[in-house]
C-alpha cells in the first residue's frame, strides 16, 4: 500500500461559501457620498414644485404674440381704441387690433411707418391704392400685384412684384389687415369686413399676379356689403 499523502486539498464547497460571503459585502462609500435621505428628496420636490408654479404664473402674464414681435407705429388716432381687450372694443377696433399683428407679413416692404422704400415699395399712407377702391386694394392683396405702377406720382417696380396673400390668410385675417392699413398714419377709410373678401373671392378665378393695367377698371370699384356701426363707417362714405 501506498503511504498517505500529507498535503492539504482546499474543499471547494468551502471555497464557494467563502467568494459568496464577499460579494455580499458592501463597498464602503466615501464621505461625502452617503445618499441622501428621504426628508431631503421630499424638501427638493417641494421647492422645484413651488418654483415651477411661480414660473408658470409670470409666464402667463407676458404676451409673446406676433403683435408684441413686430411693434408697428400706429399713429395718434383714437380711432384704435384705448388698450382694452378684443371684447370690450366695437367691430372697427377689433379690426384694427388684429389687423395690427397681421401686418407684420406686409411691414418688411412697406415698412412699419407705411413708407415704403423708394423705388421697389410704395408707400401704404396716403395711397390711392390704400384709399380708393375696395375691390381694387382686395384683389392686390388676394393674387398679388407685378410689374411697374405708379402710387402718388412716383414709379415702383418691385422685383419679382408683390406675393398674393389669398392662400396663407383666411378672408377675416385678411380684411383686418386692410381695415389697418386703411386706417393707420393718417389713412382713414371704412373698414373692409370679411364677407366683402370672401364676395370677391367667390367670383375671382385667377392664379397669377394682377398688372397695374388688369387693375385699372377697378381703381374706384367698391364691394357691396353691411359696414358696422361704428367709426369704420363714419370714418368716409360707406359703399354703395
Amino acid at each position: 500500500m501506498s503511504a498517505p499523502s500529507n498535503s492539504f486539498q482546499p474543499d471547494s464547497t468551502d471555497l464557494d461559501r467563502l467568494h459568496s460571503a464577499v460579494t455580499r459585502e458592501k463597498e464602503d462609500l466615501q464621505a461625502g457620498r452617503e445618499p441622501a435621505s428621504m426628508l431631503v428628496m421630499f424638501l427638493g420636490m417641494v421647492v422645484a414644485v413651488i418654483a415651477g408654479g411661480q414660473f408658470s404664473a409670470v409666464s402667463s402674464k407676458q404676451d409673446f404674440g406676433i403683435s408684441t414681435a413686430f411693434n408697428y407705429e400706429v399713429g395718434v388716432d383714437p380711432r384704435h381704441g384705448g388698450g382694452a381687450g378684443a371684447a370690450a372694443l366695437d367691430p372697427f377696433q377689433t379690426a384694427l387690433k388684429k389687423g395690427a399683428g397681421g401686418y407684420a407679413v406686409c411691414g418688411g416692404c412697406h415698412q412699419g411707418n407705411g413708407l415704403g422704400l423708394p423705388g421697389q415699395f410704395p408707400p401704404l399712407a396716403g395711397s390711392e391704392w390704400v384709399l380708393g377702391g375696395t375691390e381694387r386694394l382686395i384683389r392686390v392683396v388676394q393674387h398679388g400685384l407685378v410689374g411697374a405702377i405708379t402710387v402718388k406720382g412716383q414709379g415702383y417696380n418691385t422685383p419679382g412684384g408683390m406675393q398674393g396673400f389669398g392662400a396663407a390668410m383666411s378672408a377675416g385675417d385678411l380684411a383686418n389687415v386692410l381695415t389697418f392699413i386703411r386706417n393707420s398714419w393718417g389713412n382713414e377709410a371704412p373698414m373692409i369686413t370679411k364677407e366683402m373678401v370672401e364676395k370677391v373671392r367667390s367670383t375671382e378665378k385667377r392664379a397669377t399676379q394682377w398688372t397695374m393695367g388688369e387693375l385699372e377698371s377697378f381703381a374706384k370699384a367698391n364691394v357691396e356689403g353691411v359696414i358696422p356701426a361704428g367709426p369704420g363707417a363714419t370714418a368716409a362714405p360707406a359703399a354703395k
